[in-house]
């Protein structure tokens, strides 16, 4: 028996070493360029063991070889394959879409939330899941919302002007959550909250828990994904996926019972039911669909707010060029605020545009391989390399907005930069919502919610740096791009407003 028992643990140790070794000479097989690694962890050592910030590993590996227009390198145990040339990265997001359909997403975990949204599907139901929802993002829905969002950002605005001084120096990520909390609220699920005012309604409380789960266990989850199945490892805890789901199961009811309709992502899915070839969304597609959509602007959304408002307050000169803008045409519209108003601004188009590529809201974008594709040489006398369904690509964002070949000076914040759109516009230099079919569904909403929030909180207060305030910012080695200390910034009333 216990010769049975050695053999067993020999060959599940041999499996093991197989499994866990298997892809570490990918890269060497092929004769493809690529970053040493160690086992287990591949290039990721120092993000796991936090010694370096996403930002500053981000760029480290761009710059491996700044010469080859593609190389190598293991996110942990997975083999990916780092674009740094334009063109590929185009024919990759555009030209050749057919071949990249996908992104990995959270396709491979073990959280239905997560797996079931339209950042993770694939083949067919990603296409059909775009189709039905695109229709939340036209500019006739987007005037609707408008509404919705001045609401909050008025709401807001006024909380922070009559915020007393002793309590002006304050955390921008905490405040700017709040605030799309309630717009996402409002805008996706018909619900209406005040979070600066009430902080503790469950609809904050457990967007703040939900989208909490970059960490050690997300790691571990994307490289061991059977593991986290076979032991039922979650990263959402039950009691938010229940809290999700039964927001929407009520409001549908409610709606289906007093006969209401509202123009938001929840009545787009509900209209499909019943109708011939169309495919209906269960309970569960509809609470993913709409949790992603609260999860992206909970975070990234807020996120870009908060990189916005630091930079104005350190950069007086710009704050004070982007508030007579702000000035000037609520004078000429007589305080008037309307979403064709919104869209005149010219100078807060440009300080949004520089905000998001200075810090791009994902650092990385991914794609995979669902047929073959012919990389050309990565370096001038090498061949070229054939990828096959199931590989991966990384796009560095934040290298790439960061390369002094695209971008001048590239650390500075210089809105004027964007003053020629027409350089950047569909360029594969400047991809803060990705690029070509898959670039983000909500991009319109998420720059609108921008720019509706910064109108309404700079015609009422001024930004200035604080005690707490990072110069210049340092990132957390904690593995997302934010400040080590948070976004903390002195908020005060100004002397003269220019209320809408």
């Amino acid at each position: 028996m216990e010769y049975w028992l050695i053999l067993l643990s020999i060959v599940i140790g041999a499996l093991s070493i197989h499994y866990l070794f298997k892809n570490y000479n990918f890269f060497k097989r092929h004769n493809i360029i690529h970053i040493p690694c160690v086992p287990m962890l591949g290039n990721m050592t120092s993000i796991v063991f936090r010694r370096i910030s996403l930002a500053d590993f981000i760029c480290k590996i761009y710059n491996f070889n700044p010469d080859a227009k593609y190389f190598g390198c293991y996110a942990m145990t997975m083999p990916i394959f780092l674009l740094r040339d334009p063109e590929i990265i185009k024919s990759v997001f555009v030209k050749n879409f057919e071949a990249f359909p996908d992104r990995l997403g959270f396709s491979d975990l073990n959280e239905p939330l997560l797996v079931n949204n339209l950042f993770s599907l694939h083949g067919q139901k990603w296409r059909d899941v775009r189709t039905l929802l695109s229709p939340s993002f036209t500019s006739s829905k987007m005037k609707m919302m408008f509404a919705l969002m001045s609401e909050c950002a008025m709401d807001f605005a006024n909380f922070l002007s009559t915020i007393p001084v002793e309590k002006s120096d304050m955390d921008m990520k905490d405040a700017f959550t709040k605030y799309t909390t309630d717009v996402i609220a409002t805008c996706a699920y018909g619900i209406k909250i005040n979070s600066m005012k009430d902080p503790t309604n469950k609809f904050y409380v457990y967007g703040k828990e939900a989208t909490n789960i970059f960490g050690f266990k997300f790691l571990f989850l994307r490289t061991f994904p059977t593991l986290g199945r076979i032991f039922n490892v979650k990263l959402i805890n039950n009691h938010v996926s229940d809290f999700f789901k039964d927001i929407i199961r009520n409001t549908i009811a409610t709606r289906d019972a007093e006969n209401i309709t509202r123009s938001d992502m929840i009545q787009l899915m509900m209209d499909i039911r019943g109708k011939e070839g169309r495919r209906e969304l269960d309970i569960d597609d509809m609470t993913a669909q709409a949790f992603i959509f609260f999860f992206g602007g909970f975070d990234t959304t807020s996120t870009a707010m908060c990189f916005a408002a630091h930079e104005l307050a350190v950069n007086p000169d710009i704050q004070n060029k982007l508030r007579q803008e702000i000035d000037k045409i609520l004078d000429e519209s007589n305080g008037e605020v309307t979403y064709e108003i919104i869209n005149r601004f010219e100078y807060l188009d440009l300080v949004i545009n520089e905000t998001l590529r200075l810090y791009p809201p994902i650092g990385v974008l991914e794609r995979l391989c669902d047929k073959s594709y012919e990389l050309p040489p990565a370096l001038p006398g090498e061949k070229p390399f054939t990828m096959e369904k199931g590989m991966t690509v990384w796009i560095p964002v934040y290298a790439i907005h960061h390369d002094a070949k695209y971008y001048d000076d590239p650390e500075k914040f210089c809105p004027e930069r964007f003053l020629d759109n027409k350089m950047y516009h569909n360029s594969p230099c400047y991809l803060p919502f990705g690029l070509g079919p898959r670039m983000c569904i909500a991009n319109r909403f998420a720059m609108l919610e921008v720019k509706v929030l910064l109108f309404h909180l700079l015609a009422r207060c001024e930004l200035k740096p604080c005690a707490k305030t990072m110069l210049p910012i340092k990132f957390t080695k904690k593995g997302t791009i934010m400040p080590e200390n948070g976004f903390w910034l002195n908020v005060q009333r100004r002397s003269s407003e220019s209320c809408p």
